[in-house]
């Protein structure tokens, strides 16, 4: 069973990273969702990719990350997948991905170009 992991700044107490797993689990029931990390770093991508790098070998390989850590969330900024060493990374194109890249022997990089119809009011 691919598990989904959660790494974001939004903190504990906002209803974000509920809405996330909500809509996680209506489009892969079967997955476990785990909110490894709500307080990463605030808005700073580079100091919490070095935790996203440290903390990604507690999960075995055909994880997804979804990462969420951008100053400029709701911009025009890129959403890149990074595949590393058997795991997968979703997220933003501002360098929070950057040490898993670094520190792998396996990595491979692409950027997302689908979108939805209609684009959600928080992500």
């Amino acid at each position: 069973m691919t598990a989904i992991v959660l790494f974001t700044d939004f903190g504990p107490g906002g209803p974000y990273t509920g809405q996330m797993e909500s809509v996680i689990r209506q489009i892969a029931p079967a997955s476990p969702v785990i909110n490894l990390l709500s307080s990463a770093p605030a808005a700073n991508p580079r100091l919490s990719s070095y935790l996203l790098a440290a903390l990604r070998y507690s999960f075995p390989a055909g994880s997804i990350f979804l990462t969420v850590v951008d100053p400029g969330v709701g911009t025009d900024r890129k959403a890149v997948v990074l595949h590393a060493d058997g795991q997968i990374f979703v997220g933003p194109d501002n360098g929070l991905l950057n040490t898993v890249a670094l520190q792998s022997r396996h990595s491979q990089w692409s950027e997302i170009t689908w979108e939805p119809r209609q684009c959600s009011m928080s992500f």
